[in-house]
């Protein structure tokens, strides 16, 4: 079993960047794949992005592709995104997850983190 907490949240304009990162308990983070996903006011929870164990493989929505990044230190049990050109359309709550593949379905994971929100002013 493994407990997530994301931190890294708050408050950006337009165009800002803000990084994201989920600590991890337990000594077998390196076994999951980890996740991102992400839930707006009124809407469903949508994916992000995904990496797989050793960080090789990444997996991105289409509506962050070349403006997130998701990485790993399995070192220190912890995965990043960097989000870079931010708008308003990426407010949320952001999710980590972890999983047996880096996927972007949702009932692919069976761990999830509490979340850390995201606003991105105009």
């Amino acid at each position: 079993q493994v407990q997530l907490v994301e931190s890294g949240g708050g408050l950006v304009q337009a165009g800002g960047s803000l990084r994201l990162s989920c600590a991890a308990s337990g000594r077998t983070f390196s076994s999951y794949a980890m996740g991102w996903f992400r839930q707006a006011p009124g809407k469903e929870r949508e994916f992000v992005a995904a990496i797989n164990w050793n960080g090789v493989g990444t997996n991105y929505a289409d509506s962050v592709k070349g403006r997130f990044t998701i990485s790993r230190d399995n070192a220190k049990n912890t995965m990043y995104v960097q989000m870079n050109s931010l708008k308003p359309g990426d407010t949320a709550v952001y999710y980590c997850a972890a999983g047996g593949r880096p996927t972007s379905l949702l009932s692919a994971y069976a761990y999830w983190g509490q979340g850390t929100q995201v606003t991105v002013s105009s």
